[in-house]
């Protein structure tokens, strides 16, 4: 491994582990005050609470399983998806691996919680005028961020290889 390759790697960790890091600091928060108060319900804004719900799916409640075997499969793949978004990562020379650490940071986060509670704390709760949208935590946030950015890039590079044709 050259020296340049190490130093990428490296950054990619740093940036997986902060992620990981800051998820499990915030659910903490969350569920040591849910164990404090019985439960967690705050109003932060007009359009946003922290309101404490256990989620058994994937991403914003989907695919939620009550029977373990089901649960356990899904974990597994999601395992399997972590492991290979990694080697996409470690694979990837361009600025593709910085959003794949912040899919996979924020991945580890919920697969802890997975395994750990069998559940995974979700707690951020944005609503307007009625409407809610999926209660998610900070872990899902920089998923949807560097998936975001990876579709951008590919758009972005794909309009780029079809101007040049």
């Amino acid at each position: 491994m050259n020296k340049t390759k190490l130093e990428i790697f490296i950054l990619n960790f740093i940036i997986l582990i902060t992620i990981f890091l800051i998820d499990r600091i915030s659910k903490f928060y969350i569920l040591k005050l849910a164990e404090v108060e019985g439960s967690v319900d705050i109003y932060i804004a007009p359009y946003l609470n922290f309101f404490l719900i256990w989620n058994k799916g994937v991403a914003f409640g989907l695919f939620a399983a009550n029977e373990n075997m089901i649960y356990n499969a899904i974990t597994v793949v999601i395992a399997l998806i972590i492991i290979v978004i990694l080697f996409m990562m470690w694979k990837n020379d361009n600025i593709q691996r910085y959003y794949l650490a912040l899919v996979v940071g924020g991945a580890l986060g919920n697969l802890y919680d997975r395994v750990v509670y069998t559940a995974v704390p979700d707690f951020i709760d944005l609503h307007f005028h009625g409407f809610h949208w999926f209660v998610f935590n900070v872990a899902d946030i920089f998923i949807s961020i560097g998936v975001f950015c990876l579709i951008v890039t590919e758009v972005f590079n794909n309009n780029l290889s079809n101007e040049n044709n």
